[in-house]
């Protein structure tokens, strides 16, 4: 028997998303951002209050990055979505992040979180809050890489559980994507 919940915006599992912009006066900041993924080929879609410093800062410079939230720097990642820049403009210093400017995009890359998707604007709907971004550029320090490709067990990223409000530790592997089906496909 399944319980209803009803209607809740709740997946699993959801990505911890970092967005690092930076402000009219080249002051970098960042948020926590979960309700968001992959929308196409080269895009994103993230789900963005228009009362964020952060949405201010894309709507400005048209450009912003996507860092994933790591077990090493729960803390931060959580600080950044808990302070709002529009009442702390120096929180992305507080949560001891330091910025990189981005070669690809008009927004910082944060050192301590290895991997990042680089992003131009592509569109804002402010009654529904969404925010598309076109993925210019996915880079993830060396640290993070197994034969030149990123590594999760070395990225080591944290999802968020929108219902107990916990973050949790990635998985293990338990499968290998467009093979394991085939075992039935053939039966």
């Amino acid at each position: 028997m399944r319980k209803d919940f009803g209607a809740k915006p709740c997946v699993y599992p959801m990505p911890v998303f970092i967005i690092s912009t930076y402000d009219e006066d080249g002051v970098p900041n960042a948020m926590n951002a979960a309700w968001g993924g992959i929308a196409e080929e080269n895009r994103i879609s993230i789900c963005l209050d228009t009362t964020h410093k952060t949405t201010a800062n894309i709507r400005k410079r048209k450009a912003f990055v996507v860092s994933m939230a790591t077990e090493d720097h729960v803390p931060e990642c959580d600080y950044v979505g808990i302070v709002s820049g529009n009442d702390v403009p120096d929180k992305f210093a507080r949560a001891g992040f330091h910025a990189e400017r981005s070669a690809n995009v008009d927004a910082p890359l944060i050192k301590e979180l290895p991997m990042a998707v680089e992003c131009r604007l592509v569109s804002y709907d402010e009654p529904t809050c969404l925010l598309i971004g076109e993925i210019v550029n996915v880079c993830a320090d060396e640290s993070v890489l197994t034969d030149g490709k990123i590594d999760p067990k070395k990225l080591r990223p944290i999802v968020y559980d929108t219902v107990g409000k916990d973050y949790y530790a990635f998985g293990e592997k338990v499968g290998k994507a467009f093979s394991d089906g085939n075992r039935i496909r053939k039966a």
